[in-house]
This record gives structure tokens, C-alpha cells and sequence, in this order.
């Protein structure tokens, strides 16, 4: 999302009203949850301010994304008439520029068991596999990459990892084909992990050399959870 400056305060309005539908929408079984996270560095030449994930467990819903909103809707403000839950949803556009789409599938992760709160810091790595190397790249993650994280999660100085593959768009122009994640508790276990270097041997940085020429690195952004929605 882009957010103008002048506008940050109407935005906060809009993803709290935004917020209770999707709370029904979780409780109807319609999504997984739903996430809104702060970017950084954020600055309005810097690309987005916010970020907001939708999950879901069936990639049929993923694609109707929009089915049941309005129904959740009113379930959610059940003292709105539909004109005027048809307006604020509208309204809502005015808040925000909402910039880019991406459909988006877990394909790994490193702490299945990882509970995400509110507070809590990522980064998003939007990553491009070079051409003809889209499955290195994806090994390169499962295989070398993948276990290192595994390690900085066994020592307590990380919450997860996540590589996600890009679904849609695709083709040769699209600015990155995967992203990986890497979860924080907070901003002082993100800066330990800068310092982690347990298990590195020259075979383990040969083959991650190898596996970065898989890819390029387009853009890192750091986010902070406001706010999750689930069960």
C-alpha cells in the first residue's frame, strides 16, 4: 500500500474498520487470517508503507478473494444498512493507493511452529530467479539455505523463515518470482541475529555462493506486525 502523509490517519481508520469484517470472515471459514504489517524505510520515494497478507488454505478461495465480503460485512456491522456499508467500503479506496497485487504459496518454511504477534519484525527479501534457474534457486532455499535458518531458530535468535513463490503475476518482466521472510520477536533478536555465524564451514559458503548466483536480490523491506487476525 502507498499512503500519502496526509493521509495516515484516515488510513488507520480504514484497516480498523477493515479489521472487524475480517475477523468474521475468519470466523465464517472464508480466509485463514489476515495481517497488517508497517514497512520500513517507508518514506513516499522509498515504494510502500504498508503491506496487508490475506490467508488462505484453499487456493480456489485465493482466487475469489472477494467472495462473501459483503455478507461478512454486514455480519460485522450489523447496524450499517447496505448503502452505507457499501459506502465506507468504497470510502475506503480513498485511503490508499493500493499499488500491487500478489498471489502468493508457501512453499517451505523452517518453524511451522512460529506464532506470529502483533510487535513482532520481519523481513521481506524480494528475490528474482535468474533465467533458467528457477529451480536451483528454489532447491538452493530447501536445501542449503533452509537448514542454516534452522539453526538460527534452534539457537533463539530468529522466530522463522518462509520462501514463497510468486503465483501470479509471472513472465519474464515481473519485478520478483519469490519472496523469503525472515520472523523476528523483536528488534533486539533481529540485530543478534546479525552476529550468528554457528555451523559456517567453507563447503557451507561455497554452496551458498553458488546458490545466490541463482538469484538476484531486488529489495529488502523491514516490517512490524500492527495487527493479525485468526482463530
Amino acid at each position: 500500500m502507498k499512503v500519502d502523509n496526509s493521509q495516515e490517519a484516515f488510513y488507520t481508520e480504514t484497516e480498523d474498520f477493515w479489521e472487524k469484517i475480517h475477523e468474521q470472515r475468519v470466523a465464517s471459514g472464508d480466509i485463514v487470517g489476515w495481517d497488517l504489517w508497517q514497512l520500513l524505510p517507508g518514506g513516499e520515494d522509498q515504494g510502500y508503507q504498508y503491506l496487508t497478507v490475506t490467508i488462505f488454505n484453499d487456493p480456489v478461495k485465493m482466487m475469489n478473494a472477494g467472495a462473501g465480503i459483503m455478507e461478512s460485512a454486514r455480519m460485522a456491522y450489523p447496524d450499517l444498512s447496505d448503502e452505507e456499508l457499501t459506502n465506507r467500503v468504497n470510502l475506503a479506496g480513498g485511503s490508499r493507493d493500493l499499488a500491487v497485487r500478489l498471489y502468493l504459496k508457501v512453499v517451505d518454511q523452517a518453524n511451522e511452529d512460529y506464532e506470529m504477534k502483533p510487535g513482532m519484525i520481519a523481513s521481506f527479501d524480494l528475490m528474482k530467479a535468474k533465467e533458467g534457474r528457477y529451480e536451483d534457486y528454489e532447491y538452493a532455499e530447501s536445501e542449503t539455505f533452509k537448514p542454516y535458518h534452522q539453526s538460527i531458530v534452534e539457537s533463539g535468535e530468529k522466530g522463522d523463515w518462509q520462501l514463497i513463490r510468486v503465483l501470479m503475476p509471472q513472465g519474464s518482466e515481473v519485478y520478483a518470482t519469490h519472496i523469503t521472510v525472515n520472523m523476528f520477536d523483536n528488534w533486539a533478536q533481529y540485530l543478534n541475529s546479525m552476529e550468528f555465524d554457528g555451523g559456517m564451514t567453507p563447503d557451507l559458503q561455497q554452496k551458498m555462493n553458488d546458490g545466490i548466483n541463482t538469484r538476484d536480490l531486488k529489495w529488502i523491506y523491514m516490517g512490524t506486525l500492527l495487527k493479525a487476525v485468526r482463530k
